[in-house]
């Protein structure tokens, strides 16, 4: 019986140093980040665009006693750059947008690097291992496109991160959880993008004209009101105005009180000598090309003297079209 007491001691024992070395296996990580598309952004309109993409991670082996694994995804600027901690930037050639990467779905938290000049660090992502070693998670990263961009051109804007934009860290949980340090296996980073299409786009408001109240019209009679279009830097406009409610050609408009009418013309200059209208009387629309900022151009209105209708109020209603 001792001997036999013995033997299974054995055996137990030898049981234990197979099973050790197994338990204590290399953990290792691979990773994977989809691309964030903003898709199309109309940057006159002063709105935010936000976007996300997803951050996973999967880890084979395990570290002694099953610990949790810390991921420590380090993201720094791309190759857009970054001009501050709350603006990372898309490039089109020589032209920047601006953007951000966060990781809460507030978009307050930004998400960065340990090695990158701002103070903002990744999001720590724990796995934990099953009883064969392996485990994946993901994050979520949150984009956004910050409104007030006004005055960025119309194109494409791309920034891409890989090798040293990306640190991607993976260690055990046994010393802290922090992520705002560089310490860690460094695991192969892959590659991905955040693009946007800033559009061709053109806004438009109006000042309306009011001649004001005359007795006779016995003498020319002006006044002025004004069109502001705003449009993205480098587009190409022309500004049309139709005939109004009853068709007119632009020196020959008519502000109506029921079946009575004044003839009135709007024109493109302080003379009254240029008629504003549109394509369908050549060379009477104005053109231009947008800076991202309001530019106003001056309609100048006239009533000639003509026989006095009734007294009353006279009005029409003209369309402006922005073309571009």
């Amino acid at each position: 019986m001792r001997a036999g007491g013995k033997k299974l001691r054995a055996v137990i024992i030898a049981l234990l140093l197979v099973l050790l070395p197994s338990l204590a296996r290399a953990q290792s990580c691979s990773y994977t980040v989809t691309s964030l598309n903003f898709g199309l952004i109309d940057t006159l309109s002063g709105t935010a665009a936000t976007s996300t993409a997803t951050f996973t991670a999967t880890c084979s082996g395990s570290l002694p006693l099953l610990l949790p694994v810390l991921v420590c995804p380090h993201i720094a600027a791309g190759t857009g750059g970054a001009t501050s901690a709350a603006a990372r930037q898309m490039a089109s050639g020589v032209n920047s947008l601006n953007y951000q990467l966060y990781s809460d779905p507030a978009m307050s938290v930004v998400w960065g690097s340990y090695n990158w000049a701002y103070a903002s660090r990744p999001p720590p992502l724990l796995l934990s291992p099953n009883l064969f070693g392996n485990s994946i998670d993901t994050l979520t990263l949150y984009g956004r496109v910050p409104g007030g961009q006004a005055t960025v051109p119309p194109g494409t804007y791309l920034s891409t991160f890989s090798g040293g934009q990306l640190e991607f860290r993976s260690r055990t949980t046994l010393l802290s959880s922090s992520c705002n340090t560089g310490a860690g296996n460094l695991g192969t980073s892959p590659t991905f993008t955040i693009n946007a299409t800033v559009a061709a786009n053109c806004l438009v408001a109006t000042q309306n004209i009011d001649f004001g109240s005359k007795g006779v019209l016995d003498a020319n009679a002006d006044a002025t009101g004004q069109v502001s279009v705003t449009c993205t830097p480098s587009t190409a406009y022309t500004v049309s105005l139709n005939g109004g409610t009853t068709g007119g050609t632009p020196t020959n408009r008519k502000m109506s009180k029921g079946g009575e009418r004044v003839t009135y013309g709007l024109y493109k200059d302080a003379a009254r000598s240029q008629p504003w209208g549109d394509a369908g009387t050549p060379g009477s629309t104005v053109a231009g090309t947008g800076t991202g900022l309001a530019q106003p151009l001056i309609v100048y209105g006239r009533v000639p003297p003509q026989t006095t209708p009734s007294a009353g109020v006279y009005t029409d209603t003209v369309v402006v079209t922005i073309t571009y």
